[in-house]
């Protein structure tokens, strides 16, 4: 079995699924809801607070691999893709916070048209984020799904629930799983040979 996940880093990162939740349910409707003084001192706060746990979770999960508890072996292009996937979810988990601190900034400061060009950017930004957020999660489960079906070790690192994992002997399963890892080995050797010339 491969090495798990402390459990400070199983905690944080349940815990922060539920504040990222609690985040979607709870968002404001409307912007002219921050004429709301205390709505407002609230989500302030609560932006504030989300964007310190994203920050303190980003740097204490970076000391861990991005397959812990991997029993079997990776490819480099996988774990390469896994990374990125990783990479952009907190580029959004940040940029929710900050462009929702931004917005309420410029509401209070009398930016409260919406067409208005720099509100309207600030607006912009801050629904990609989501939006992407939500693909990039979805992707993020799926393939921690996968790896749980194919029995590679890693779900049971981190999730507390279907654990004892064991590698598939499901034929269909290992023959995705091969023509899976032939086409990561390709693209890595494609990478390679690339960077030769």
């Amino acid at each position: 079995m491969g090495k798990s996940h402390t459990t400070l880093a199983i905690v944080i990162h349940w815990l922060f699924i539920l504040l990222y939740v609690y985040g979607i349910f709870k968002q404001i409707d409307e912007l002219e809801q921050l004429s709301n003084p205390s709505l407002l001192i609230f989500e302030v706060i609560f932006a504030s607070l989300f964007l310190l746990i994203v920050v303190m979770r980003y740097f204490y999960m970076r000391q861990f691999d991005t397959f812990q508890g991997a029993t079997v072996s990776i490819p480099k292009i996988h774990k390469f893709f896994a990374k990125t996937v990783h990479s952009l979810m907190y580029l959004c988990l940040i940029l929710l916070p900050i462009t929702g601190l931004m917005i309420a900034g410029l509401f209070t400061q009398g930016y409260t048209n919406e067409e208005g060009l720099i509100l309207s950017s600030v607006l912009l930004l801050h629904g990609l984020s989501a939006d992407l957020s939500y693909l990039l999660i979805a992707i993020h489960v799926g393939a921690a799904i996968w790896s749980r079906i194919k029995g590679e070790g890693v779900w049971s690192s981190m999730v507390p629930v279907w654990k004892g994992e064991i590698a598939t002997k499901n034929k269909a399963i290992i023959r995705i799983s091969r023509y899976e890892n032939k086409l990561y080995n390709k693209m890595e050797s494609m990478i390679t040979s690339s960077k030769k010339y």
